[in-house]
């Protein structure tokens, strides 16, 4: 081992004596190359698409040795148009642009499968599967490689015995090291074994905090329940006085959903169904207690929920947790939280008739009223509107909701005219 350092050593001063170069900058040379590591996970939706082609041109223009892409993704939802545009980025790139399908669990099925026609190096780990790629008509691709996974998919240890990965990478470090331009170097572990480490910088990647919210919102499961739970809390807003944290949050949840619903492959009549629901729950909402429209709300969402998109599917926990949440919130928890926020401590409420109070917002007819310290809906006849500010008298109460009238020129119900015209 002595006599062989030495050897070594001697080489190195033979390559300083004719060439000119110093040891220490033989190693900057190899630790200056770098490969870019990048994570590619979920849809590729324009967010994604972008990021992984962004860092293709970056792989190039910074000379990088190699352009690995972490894949776990399951389909992609832009055109077919960008999605061509990008495999043309990755197989004009001078950079090799590689693909590790990774970590166990992971997949690499639908149009995104496409991209293993024009990788360089290709490496899976265990308990990983790829394809279902479907067809592209695209010169660039290996065709014999898309030919294997068109319509079937394999898992790691097929795609090996088939020819599709070109070597093992049971993890992404194994990979690495592997990989053509990478310079490594041995090192002796704490249990004995040898080990083989990159010389060669690498440098992971992955997207801005921003971009991961937006790609993070056009998933099918959270532009779902964003969209569902937005409804929902600005409906118990709408049925309560002023805007509060709940509305705020139900606006910008409804606002996401909104974005992510236009980049995945929803249906208008899915949308339309999930909104009926909503109106339909609010009608009973109102009243405090779940009625017939509760029910036909129930069945709208579930179908709404069914048909939301074309092509992507929900998983049944998602479904089941959004079905759920729902019920109970307008079963149970909704109109309680409303009976509470619009009610007294006193038990019964004949004693509010005739009780004066001020309007907190206009009435006209429908507004809240403040009665003894307590918040309450209220309507009154449409010919006395009252003003914000203006002093009313409680004249009836139906469920949660008061009527009233002015202090002073309250108007009389025509059938109570009629009635005491009748009378006298």
């Amino acid at each position: 081992m002595r006599r062989l350092s030495t050897l070594g050593a001697t080489l190195v001063a033979l390559g300083v004596a004719l060439l000119g170069v110093s040891p220490a900058h033989a190693q900057s040379d190899a630790a200056s190359t770098v490969v870019d590591v990048v994570k590619v996970d979920g849809l590729f939706d324009p967010v994604l698409t972008d990021f992984v082609q962004r860092s293709v041109i970056e792989a190039n223009q910074a000379g990088s040795t190699a352009l690995v892409l972490q894949v776990d993704t399951n389909g992609a939802v832009v055109s077919e148009e960008r999605f061509q545009e990008l495999v043309d980025v990755i197989a004009g790139s001078q950079v090799p642009v590689d693909v590790w399908i990774g970590p166990s669990g992971s997949q690499m099925t639908g149009r995104p499968a496409q991209l293993l026609g024009v990788a360089s190096e290709i490496a899976m780990a265990p308990g990983t599967r790829v394809g279902d790629a479907g067809t592209l008509d695209n010169p660039n691709l290996d065709q014999r490689r898309l030919d294997l996974i068109r319509d079937r998919t394999l898992n790691d240890a097929e795609a090996a015995q088939f020819g599709l990965t070109t070597q093992d990478g049971p993890t992404i470090g194994d990979f690495i090291v592997n990989l053509p331009g990478v310079e490594t170097r041995e090192v002796t572990a704490e249990d004995g074994q040898v080990r083989r480490e990159p010389v060669t910088q690498v440098r992971f990647g992955q997207l801005s905090l921003i971009d991961q919210l937006m790609h993070t919102v056009a998933s099918p499961a959270v532009a779902y329940l964003l969209f569902a739970a937005g409804l929902a809390l600005m409906i118990f807003e709408l049925f309560t006085a002023g805007v509060g944290v709940a509305g705020v949050v139900g606006a910008g949840s409804f606002v996401l959903a909104c974005y992510g619903l236009a980049v995945l492959p929803s249906t208008w009549y899915g949308i339309a169904l999930l909104c009926l629901s909503m109106v339909a729950f609010a009608v009973d909402v109102q009243t405090g207690v779940p009625r017939f429209w509760t029910g036909v709300g129930m069945v709208t969402f579930v179908a709404g929920s069914l048909v939301l998109y074309d092509g992507v599917s929900l998983s049944w926990v998602t479904l089941v947790v959004a079905v759920v949440g729902v019920a109970l919130a307008f079963l149970a928890g909704m109109p309680s939280m409303v009976r509470t926020r619009f009610s007294t401590p006193t038990i019964g409420r004949e004693w509010m008739i005739g009780e004066m109070g001020r309007a907190v917002t206009a009435i006209a007819p429908d507004g809240v009223v403040q009665i003894r310290d307590a918040l309450w809906r209220a309507y009154t006849n449409r010919a006395t509107p009252i003003e914000e500010l203006d002093r009313v008298r409680v004249v009836g109460i139906e469920g949660l909701v008061l009527e009233v009238e002015p202090e002073e020129g309250g108007a009389r119900d025509y059938r109570d005219r009629g009635r005491r015209a009748g009378g006298s």
